[in-house]
């Protein structure tokens, strides 16, 4: 009888993980794109980089999850409370909505990029991010909002989505120096940001809220089912994500979708946290940029194909040999640097657009 029951028990988690978790099949997006920014070898200063993936590694491996999680939170915070910025941190913290501004010298606080940092919903916050968001504002000539979204596993995967919400209603009636008239908006993120802004951009759509001029993506992560075949293929020239989530390619399918499922809260193929799952038409003009030696790279591919099908003007931007969101690293990276160039092109050509 026992085993009876176990048998059963088992079928009904694999009917639940393929008809019910597993989402839509996406195969067919993997076409290739002529994306590559950059045909030209790695710089010196990229395998610096990569000798500073080490000691990430090593404290992820250090003590139980709590004691990984608080040495990975003050790790990234580190990284960004050292950077040089001539302009002001603005800090903000209300009931609703935390962050801080960056402006540059000369930025047009009429002008918002909403940042939305990346971390893997457990990490990261506006001081890890400042590499980014103050390059964003000295190169667009833009005030940066960077939100303080909740983070996993204190709060609930809704939660992360609702403070980016909140944050863009926010930021179409406040500039950094209070309630101001709004001419240019964009979204961008990294990773699980990367993730957050595309989901938000959907959202803004469906809301019929004023749709923000472009939407930049960096490295982001669409589809928390896993299913891309770079998860498995990238994990050994992934150096940032391959040692700490490498293993995903080994977990059951089934064991994987179930734990998404418990651990988010939210079905995996549910298109609010898996973007590329959802209706990817009538988008704002949004610009990919993804490494094509990282685990996430055919999430973004077939996010940009999809969206491409559904008449939405989307671009993929690649580099090879990079680590996941390289631009993190762009005081000491052309690469980054490169990336950087990229982004103020799209932004100030969408900005273009509106002025005409």
């Amino acid at each position: 009888m026992a085993i009876v029951i176990g048998f059963s028990i088992v079928l009904a988690l694999l009917w639940l993980a393929h008809f019910y978790l597993k989402g839509e099949e996406l195969s067919h997006y993997d076409s290739p794109i002529d994306s590559s920014a950059t045909d030209a070898p790695a710089s010196v200063a990229h395998g610096t980089v990569l000798e500073s993936m080490l000691e990430i590694s090593e404290l992820m491996t250090k003590g139980g999850f709590k004691n990984k999680l608080t040495n990975l939170r003050r790790y990234m915070d580190d990284i960004g409370r050292d950077v040089e910025f001539e302009g002001e941190f603005i800090s903000v913290d209300t009931h609703e909505i935390k962050g801080e501004w960056i402006v540059a010298p000369g930025a047009d606080p009429q002008r918002r990029i909403l940042y939305i940092h990346g971390g893997g919903w457990i990490g990261g916050s506006p001081f890890s991010h400042r590499m980014i968001t103050t390059s964003y504002s000295r190169l667009t000539g833009c005030a940066v909002f960077a939100v303080k979204y909740r983070l996993l596993p204190e709060h609930k995967r809704i939660d992360c989505i609702r403070d980016c919400r909140n944050a863009y209603r926010w930021i179409l009636e406040n500039g950094p120096y209070g309630k101001e008239m709004l001419t240019d908006i964009f979204v961008s993120g990294d990773s699980a940001g990367g993730n957050l802004s595309l989901s938000l951009a959907a959202w803004i759509r469906d809301q019929g809220l004023r749709p923000p001029n472009g939407v930049v993506a960096l490295s982001p992560a669409t589809d928390a089912t896993f299913a891309s075949p770079s998860i498995s293929r990238n994990r050994r020239s992934d150096h940032m994500l391959g040692p700490s989530f490498g293993v995903i390619g080994d977990i059951p399918k089934v064991f994987l979708l179930l734990g998404v499922w418990f651990f988010k809260r939210i079905l995996p193929s549910d298109a609010i946290i898996s973007p590329v799952m959802g209706d990817l038409a009538g988008l704002p003009p949004i610009l990919i940029h993804a490494s094509e030696a990282e685990m996430l790279h055919d999430d973004a591919l077939r996010y940009v194909n999809k969206a491409r099908d559904h008449g939405s003007p989307v671009t993929l931007q690649t580099w090879p040999h990079m680590v996941h969101v390289w631009h993190i690293f762009g005081d000491m990276l052309p690469e980054a640097r490169h990336a950087y160039e990229e982004i103020g092109l799209f932004i100030q050509e969408q900005s273009r657009v509106t002025m005409e």
